[in-house]
């Protein structure tokens, strides 16, 4: 029964509309219960198209999903769902009209609250991609001697994608290296927030997180997918995820692949799709898309020195390390586990907030192609993939009001992973005099 449905599903899927403004989706939180129920769900989301869109899932029984679901298949889900007792409710009969109130709203915030390019940014909205770059260049004006701004590549609309290397200006090589990024998902709106919000920390506070920057130089890339980012922003499609690349597909152009499935690295294998209309699409072939191709090249080019790689995105409260692609684990998945659970546990003495830690395959789901497991592969001992909490109807836009927190949070976690890092992997100068 369930293979039946899977296959209705996936054939009805080529009529869909690639850059559709969810005309007759509905958001549906699905409960499974129990272990066989998780797996029915797990099963559909290992075959993906455009008919529906998990905004969340989980392996672990009692965690919810949300799951938006085009009116073409709505029926059979739903049959699916009853056929297996998996518990449902629906939270949201119209989605356009969802996504419109938050576009008025942020379009709002923007024009009561303008950036001058200068001084630091507030945590009372969302900053647009320009306004972003803004604040980076500005930081690098300000302090010279601890900030160097890079331009590192383009893309595919010609956006300029700028690294922030931070540093305590002591001028001394060889330091070991962590390298963050955000933004790889278009609509995780927090993530970008949550890294501008580590970039101020690192700099703007350096007296009381200069333990950090010691014997470690920080690398950031504040966005990987700008293109994405700014549609989301400005289109009024709020649930954009890809890239913008287009890609012609049966007669119609679908836009964007999936950056965290065009890695080459098990690239298109269980978790990705090979229809260029899924969000989970992995191009059409391993680093299509300019922006991974960046990513990419700065993790080799600080290969060796790259001690860790952190990747924030939302959402779902998770710390996830290798592999994401198997659900075996690395030989030394325990120092991984180690440095995850010292952010986990830093989060929740603080703050209550608890965060599953493990790996992705085992306490999420499978996605091949994935740029945490690329960085691991090539090197670097420690990589995870922070998830941050949920917020707002869809998961992925908290409002303005909560941002303040869920960033300061996030901090708390970001920095004791870097502490334990600091103590697992100390830096060996040499060539210094």
């Amino acid at each position: 029964m369930l293979y039946s449905l899977l296959v209705f599903l996936s054939f009805t899927c080529i009529f869909a509309h690639a850059d559709s403004i969810y005309d007759g989706h509905k958001l549906y939180d699905v409960n499974p219960i129990s272990r066989d129920q998780a797996a029915v769900l797990a099963e559909l989301l290992s075959q993906p198209h455009e008919d529906y869109d998990f905004l969340s899932t989980s392996k672990i029984p009692g965690q919810s999903s949300r799951i938006i679901i085009s009116a073409r298949v709505e029926t059979t889900f739903l049959a699916l769902l009853q056929r297996y007792n998996i518990t449902y409710a629906l939270l949201h009969s119209d989605i356009n009209a969802a996504l419109q109130q938050d576009f008025e709203q942020q379009r709002f915030l923007r024009s009561l609250k303008p950036v001058v390019g200068k001084g630091r940014l507030s945590t009372d909205r969302y900053y647009t991609y320009d306004e972003i770059l803004h604040y980076v260049d500005d930081l690098g004006r300000r302090f010279p001697s601890r900030v160097f701004v890079k331009t590192v590549g383009k893309s595919y609309e010609n956006r300029p994608l700028k690294t922030v290397k931070v540093t305590n200006g002591d001028g001394r090589p060889n330091k070991n290296i962590i390298f963050m990024d955000g933004g790889f998902h278009a609509r995780e709106w927090i993530s970008h927030a949550a890294v501008l919000y580590v970039l101020e920390q690192l700099v703007e506070n350096f007296e009381a997180n200069s333990n950090l920057l010691k014997d470690y130089d920080w690398v950031i890339l504040p966005v990987v997918n700008p293109d994405g980012y700014e549609y989301s922003q400005l289109s009024g499609n709020r649930l954009w995820r890809k890239t913008r690349k287009p890609y012609e597909s049966q007669g119609r152009t679908c836009w964007g692949a999936d950056p965290n499935r065009n890695f080459d690295f098990h690239w298109n294998e269980e978790g990705a799709s090979s229809n260029p209309c899924a969000d989970t699409f992995a191009g059409p072939t391993p680093f299509s898309e300019p922006e991974t191709q960046v990513v990419r090249d700065i993790m080799l080019t600080l290969r060796g020195s790259g001690k860790m790689y952190l990747t924030i995105h939302s959402y779902g409260n998770y710390l996830l390390y290798p592999w994401g692609w198997t659900s075996e684990l690395p030989e030394t998945w325990q120092d991984l586990d180690e440095v995850a659970r010292a952010g986990g546990d830093a989060i929740l003495n603080a703050t209550g907030t608890k965060y599953t830690v493990g790996s992705s395959t085992n306490v999420l789901y499978i996605a091949a192609g994935a740029s945490d497991d690329y960085a691991f592969h090539v090197g670097f001992p420690i990589s995870i993939t922070m998830e941050l909490p949920r917020g707002g109807i869809f998961g992925f836009n908290p409002p303005p009001t909560d941002i303040d927190r869920l960033v300061k949070e996030t901090w708390i976690g970001i920095r004791a992973m870097g502490e334990k890092m600091i103590e697992k992997y100390p830096t060996e100068y040499k060539d210094f005099l």
